[in-house]
């Protein structure tokens, strides 16, 4: 009968764990001390500021805070709706735009024309920008087919202007896929789009999920900027608020529900980053 043998570490690799695992522990004792200390010289300066009574009442009235949390998290909830469209509809817009700019031959340059066009265009115009001439200028066409929703209009701008850097994403990610992979599969009878989609497209969003992951946070981020249209977003809901008793509260709890919103997919994001270096990076044990 075979028998398997369990690997034992050598005394020089024991030792090295042991090294890291005092290196690790003493760096987290350093970064958590000196981040005491800054929070604390932070406290400090700002409370004793001569001002700050002033600030406290008009920024971080707590009280104030909890009456017109119902009001924001309703307006959240819009925001959360809009997010989740508009990440579908980027993915498959920009996926659309990368394949086009990876097209080869000569009869396809128009089509790389196009979204080579688009993309530099949205890539460098403002989003705020987007958000105005699609939110105002589509509905002064009056055409019957066209929404009028603030919300769906805010949503178009969205999607017009994170597919195109989305789609940049795509192409870096089908670009680094080398080509003995495409040269192979063509060997094996495989026509050019079940070449792209069984063996290119799976290892390009392998290798660009990270980058994929932190421009959906600064999508959710973002994704407020639709109450300049008017959409009664969490935003809308406390500039409504702060209109009535002049005080900005309200700002700061829809701001907290942002960064809220946003910390699980940043840190997903940075999970993701971790784990794509730790299997670049893997290597033997000595």
């Amino acid at each position: 009968m075979r028998t398997t043998e369990l690997y034992e570490p050598s005394a020089r690799e024991l030792d090295r764990r042991a090294y890291r695992r005092s290196r690790a522990r003493r760096s987290t004792a350093v970064a958590l001390a000196s981040t005491l200390v800054f929070a604390l010289l932070a406290y400090l300066t700002v409370t004793n500021a001569p001002g700050w009574d002033r600030t406290r009442a008009t920024f971080f009235d707590i009280s104030y805070g909890w009456e017109v949390l119902p009001d924001i998290l309703e307006g959240l909830w819009l925001n959360i709706r809009v997010l989740a469209v508009a990440a579908v509809a980027v993915v498959v817009v920009a996926l659309m735009l990368a394949l086009l700019r990876t097209l080869r031959g000569p009869v396809f340059l128009p089509l790389r024309l196009l979204a080579t066009a688009y993309i530099d265009l949205f890539r460098g115009m403002p989003l705020l920008i987007v958000l105005y001439l699609v939110g105002f200028g589509l509905p002064a066409l009056r055409l019957d087919w066209l929404p009028t929703s603030e919300t769906t209009l805010g949503t178009i701008a969205l999607v017009l202007t994170y597919s195109a850097y989305v789609a940049e994403v795509f192409r870096a990610g089908i670009e680094a896929v080398h080509p003995s992979q495409r040269a192979a599969a063509r060997s094996l009878g495989l026509t050019y789009r079940q070449t792209m989609r069984m063996v290119v497209l799976p290892q390009a969003v392998r290798k660009v999920t990270p980058p994929l992951l932190n421009d959906f946070v600064a999508m959710q981020k973002d994704v407020g900027l639709i109450s300049v249209l008017g959409a009664v977003d969490a935003i809308r809901k406390a500039q409504i608020e702060v209109a009535q008793t002049f005080n900005f509260t309200p700002y700061v709890v829809a701001g907290l529900l942002f960064v809220l919103l946003a910390v699980p997919s940043a840190r997903l994001a940075d999970w993701v980053t971790n784990r794509a270096a730790r299997r670049q990076q893997a290597g033997g044990l000595v």
